[in-house]
């Protein structure tokens, strides 16, 4: 019977009881570094696939010594309380992980984040499509701008910096589109507000680069490489200007909760044809295959949870 449990506070409870205190210093400073991580299920080997699992604790760590937290676990501590935790949940559907390292300190008014203790939580909960669109998702533009790397470095999860993704795919909702695509404050294009972006343009993928105040992505990086391995595409990294969202062939959103999702419409301008192009298809069957421990190039990849 799949049952959700919670890693707090050094050991495994319900998730229910994980409590945490109206004073906790990362609720009222937003002084939090998290992991989006994806368990998908193989129904095959009746067995979660966990995704790139290494590498999202390595991210999630450097994060961390951002904030001046140092969590008594390496990253292959964190990968086996990962595993532990999926096969005590026990849920055979896909599912999301979400580890937390946060300033856990009861204490108001204190900024020094050397002086402030950390806590890590870690938990997971059934997760489908993260963006709720049957087709090409239609996008708009949006009037808050991506925040500058001299400000909060956005190549790190910190959990303050989400208000600004926040700002912006609240506008586009509102607004009747599907999600946001972020500018910088140069007008170039920066990344949606919770993923990568890719334009494919005359037999290439084009993808702002890591100058463009972005997510160094690690679902933008797989797709990156089976673009080249597997199709033969090359990617550009490099500046991409607004126009070009319209005058493209293709465009998709890439992340480890939307996965590729195509996009079909951007400021109510149609890109291609306006539904789901022919390499973002291919693309998209083989990153399925690929997260779910279906293709053998790619397992290493994969961590496998067996769910009894």
């Amino acid at each position: 019977m799949p049952t959700a449990y919670c890693y707090f506070q050094g050991e495994f409870v319900p998730l229910e009881d994980a409590k945490i205190s109206v004073m906790t210093h990362a609720l009222h400073y937003g002084t939090g570094i998290f992991e989006g991580i994806r368990a998908n299920w193989n129904a095959e080997q009746n067995a979660a696939s966990i995704f790139r699992l290494n590498d999202h604790y390595e991210r999630f760590l450097q994060g961390c010594n951002f904030l001046r937290m140092q969590l008594p676990y390496s990253a292959h501590d964190l990968s086996e309380l990962t595993k532990t935790l999926v096969q005590k949940c026990g849920y055979a559907e896909d599912s999301y992980i979400r580890p937390l390292a946060y300033k856990s300190e009861e204490r108001i008014g204190v900024l020094k984040l050397q002086d402030v203790e950390e806590d890590f939580v870690l938990f997971m909960i059934p997760f489908g499509a993260y963006l709720d669109v049957t087709a090409a998702a239609r996008c708009c533009t949006s009037s808050w701008r991506r925040i500058d790397d001299s400000m909060i470095p956005p190549r790190v999860k910190n959990t303050g910096l989400y208000i600004n993704s926040n700002l912006a795919k609240t506008e586009a909702t509102l607004n009747g589109f599907d999600e946001a695509i972020m500018l910088t404050s140069d007008g170039l294009v920066s990344e949606g507000s919770g993923e990568n972006i890719f334009l494919y343009q005359k037999g290439k993928l084009v993808t702002p680069a890591t100058s463009g105040n972005i997510l160094e992505g690690i679902t933008r990086n797989t797709i990156i490489q089976l673009a080249k391995d597997e199709l033969g595409i090359d990617t550009v990294e490099r500046s991409v200007n607004r126009s070009e969202l319209y005058m493209s062939d293709e465009c998709f959103l890439t992340g480890t909760a939307a996965h590729l999702t195509p996009v079909g419409e951007i400021d109510n301008f149609k890109v291609g044809t306006g539904d789901m192009g022919s390499v973002t298809k291919k693309l998209q069957d083989l990153y399925f295959d690929v997260i779910r421990g279906l293709n053998p190039k790619y397992l290493h990849w994969c961590t496998l949870v067996p769910i009894e």
